[in-house]
């Protein structure tokens, strides 16, 4: 059976016109880029788009899971700025995209902002991605828009998919409060005093791992923020391989214990904690602590003191003799 010719549709942006551009300098007059891209079977045409910056968020691993506006902004863009061009640039020639592809990640200097600056000032618009998910989350991007910003650059949002939030609704856990950690600290001790800091937040917890390190980390969070916290480690969201793993911190170290770290990428989630850290008969002794220090020492002197006695937190410590001192006039 014979296929029927490509079709060709128009894709209005929606509000006002956007406004007319001068042709990028990069492109030679009499050789235009091709401004479409191909989805459904069909080739699109764009619109021309604003100047500024555009912060396009790409799939996290299925490449059918992105908007027709992010194809629209990719393929209208001057330039498309990629973390890593080798997986942009399967992205785009997925979706028949040509534009032209630049650099820039963690490693990219103030030099490449002000070029990039530069381009944007002379009425350019530039599409910026990350290698998956939404950029500047756990992304070195903040700081082109940073600049941006400073510069009087508009900057337009162009939402999708997220590692962060399939991760948390897919869980299992409550998602009226979550906290966005990231990556934690790699070696152990500073680790774990940063899940110190974590222990009373009064929401869910969402972390990102690398999967070499993720058995010693469960092993850090349940010794940290107790073994029976609910938890889901998520690994390769929407890829043809996805797991969810649900059980308690403590099972799941022991389990990743067992097997060895998993290959892909990972997103931990962890529940909040059900009940209180410590019982009001334990603050009571802490306070009694610390008010003797505070008979004999300066405030700073006797939360360093009991910190050191009892193991907490210096900064918590101090913050409640603080509070204390304060209290006794």
């Amino acid at each position: 059976m014979a296929r029927s010719p490509m079709m060709t549709r128009r894709f209005d942006a929606p509000g006002p016109a956007a406004p007319t551009r001068a042709p990028s300098p990069k492109l030679a007059p009499d050789r235009p880029r091709n401004t479409t891209f191909t989805a459904f079977g069909l080739a699109s045409e764009t619109e021309p788009l604003s100047p500024g910056l555009h912060i396009v968020a790409t799939p996290i691993g299925n490449l059918r899971d992105i908007t027709i506006r992010a194809l629209s902004t990719l393929a209208a863009a001057d330039a498309v700025l990629a973390e890593d061009t080798r997986v942009t640039r399967n992205l785009l020639a997925h979706y028949g995209i040509t534009t032209p592809l630049l650099a820039y990640h963690e490693h990219s200097n103030d030099a490449v902002r002000e070029r990039m600056i530069a381009r944007l000032r002379a009425g350019e618009a530039l599409a910026l991605v990350s290698d998956a998910g939404t950029p500047l989350v756990s992304d070195p991007g903040y700081k082109l828009v940073q600049a941006a910003i400073e510069a009087g650059i508009a900057i337009t949002p162009v939402p999708g998919p997220s590692a962060v939030m399939t991760a948390l609704v897919a869980a299992g856990l409550p998602t009226d409060r979550f906290f966005f950690e990231g990556f934690l600290p790699q070696k152990a001790g500073a680790r774990r005093n940063r899940l110190e800091a974590l222990v009373q937040v009064p929401g869910t917890l969402v972390l990102f791992e690398s999967p070499h390190r993720l058995p010693d980390m469960l092993a850090d969070a349940a010794a940290v923020l107790g073994p029976e916290r609910p938890a889901a480690v998520t690994r390769e969201l929407t890829k043809l391989y996805e797991t969810i793993r649900r059980d308690t911190l403590g099972s799941l170290s022991e389990r990743f214990a067992q097997e060895g770290p998993p290959k892909g990428e990972i997103v931990v989630i962890i529940g909040a904690a059900t009940t209180p850290e410590r019982t009001i008969d334990a603050d009571a002794a802490l306070d009694a602590l610390i008010l003797s220090a505070l008979e004999r020492h300066s405030i700073k002197d006797a939360a360093s003191l009991v910190a050191d006695e009892t193991g907490q937190p210096r900064r918590q410590v101090y913050s409640r003799a603080l509070a204390l001192a304060r209290g006794q006039g």
